[in-house]
């Protein structure tokens, strides 16, 4: 089965910054054994089928079949050493650990699912009926009022304000036997920063909608973690339709920080050049998102 067609922008904490219990919890699923960031997007849709085969089925993934919770579930851990940052930031101290936050992440996904979906669709869809799914969804989402979950997920693309977080030059190409992984990994305090220039320069040059209300919503969710927190943007399930030329020719994130400059400079031609580049680059991956 291929790796679901998922990009991830994810958000490590140093462990220490997480209160008691969750520390405990966290502590002993890194103890248990990490979640090898290759294998992510295969962890997410097994735990997920294994909820919906259950029987009882699960509403959510990280439940029994009455809604109670079974446990933080899987994380993955990033060493601070492996985060380029700039000389004021600082990441750490480790282990830094992302949490799946697959329940809270299906809840999301779930109640956006139930507002946008005909009725016939919902129903067939569920294992409850519509109305009791959609209050569980709603109170689980409710939890997650005073924190935020760990890893945004964007399918077939990746939304370009997300490039605007890294540092172009740093991508990390990973290779294994017949696999793949690209990502970029940032100091939090270099991400917001980065964030905050562009969606000013976004909202004195579109305005607020658009590109630039995704990178207001960005930093907001930047700003509910630890400041001393690592970021990563990681291709994920999309570079198994990437052959290494795609790679090669992958300016994305140099593109997208073009672009703002551009826009700081008033440079309408360099903007639309830039951004042509970009609709060229990505508009295989959305024809092959209308084919699916």
């Amino acid at each position: 089965m291929p790796e679901p067609f998922v990009a991830y922008l994810r958000v490590y904490e140093p462990l220490s910054s997480f209160d008691a219990p969750l520390r405990e919890e966290l502590a002993a699923a890194v103890e248990r054994g990490p979640v090898d960031p290759f294998d992510a997007g295969l962890r997410e849709q097994d735990v997920w089928l294994r909820s919906q085969l259950a029987a009882p089925p699960r509403l959510l993934p990280g439940e029994t079949a009455d809604g109670a919770v079974q446990g933080v579930g899987d994380v993955l851990v990033l060493d601070p050493k492996e985060v380029p940052s700039a000389p004021a930031a600082t990441v750490g101290p480790g282990p830094l650990v992302c949490p799946l936050d697959l329940r809270g992440r299906s809840a999301a996904a779930l109640v956006g699912f139930l507002g946008d979906s005909e009725l016939p669709l919902r129903t067939a869809a569920l294992t409850v009926p519509v109305e009791q799914a959609k209050v569980r969804a709603s109170a689980v989402v409710s939890e997650l009022a005073g924190g935020a979950v760990h890893v945004l997920s964007s399918t077939w693309t990746v939304p370009l304000p997300w490039f605007v977080l890294v540092d172009p030059t740093e991508r990390c190409v990973f290779t294994e036997p017949d696999r793949r992984r690209v990502c970029w990994r940032v100091a939090m305090a270099d991400a917001r920063r980065r964030v905050a220039r562009a969606h000013s320069i976004g909202r004195q040059s579109i305005g607020e909608e658009g590109p630039t209300r995704i990178l207001r919503e960005t930093g907001r969710w930047l700003e509910r973690f630890h400041p001393h927190s690592a970021v990563e943007l990681d291709y994920g399930g999309l570079v198994q339709l990437m052959t290494s030329s795609d790679l090669e020719a992958d300016t994305s994130a140099e593109d997208v920080h073009a672009i703002v400059d551009a826009m700081e400079a008033d440079d309408a031609e360099e903007v639309a050049t830039r951004y042509e580049s970009l609709r060229d680059f990505w508009s295989e991956f959305a024809a092959r998102e209308r084919h699916n």
